[in-house]
């Protein structure tokens, strides 16, 4: 992956958090986010995606980009991700939206079934790579906001990291 393609990535996850945030402060203001939905605690805003975000995609865009190696000079860049990058991702921010969507509607028993498949998932696909990571976040900012998913997804890529590196191993002894 390219400089170019991670100026495209970054770019895009900029404009939509740009849009979003201009879409909800017209519409009611920024949302605030608060620690276990309980108001008393400190809460987080929205507008926190516009720095975090891009920062974050900037990052894992690089991290695929040491994993994957793609052509700089390249004007058409996007036909040079490798599916298995573009797959995972996709799947990623499927898998967030979905969480997302149960969640929303009072079903925490469904999320938490997938995010605990998803660790046993581990011990055969690598589900600890970048564009897991940068699909489940972005997934699950719009209902969260962008430093929730941030938190649930480390913890989550964590013990995924672990199942994969040393469970797996001992899994195929």
């Amino acid at each position: 992956m390219g400089l170019n393609m991670r100026l495209l990535c970054t770019g895009i996850v900029t404009l939509l958090m740009c849009s979003y945030l201009t879409w909800e402060y017209f519409h009611g203001g920024v949302t605030t986010h608060y620690i276990y939905i309980f108001e008393n605690l400190p809460g987080i805003s929205n507008w926190w995606g516009v720095v975090i975000l891009p920062l974050l995609t900037w990052f894992l865009a690089g991290r695929i980009q040491k994993r994957v190696p793609l052509p700089d000079h390249e004007t058409t860049v996007v036909k040079h991700i490798p599916k298995s990058v573009l797959l995972g991702f996709l799947w990623a921010l499927l898998l967030g939206i979905l969480i997302s969507i149960f969640f929303t509607y009072g079903n925490t028993r469904i999320p938490m079934a997938v995010m605990l498949s998803m660790i046993l998932l581990a011990l055969f696909i690598p589900l600890y790579r970048a564009e897991y990571f940068l699909g489940f976040v972005l997934g699950m900012t719009y209902t969260f906001g962008p430093v929730l998913p941030i938190g649930i997804g480390g913890v989550l890529i964590t013990l995924i990291a672990i199942t994969y590196r040393v469970f797996r191993p001992v899994w195929y002894l």
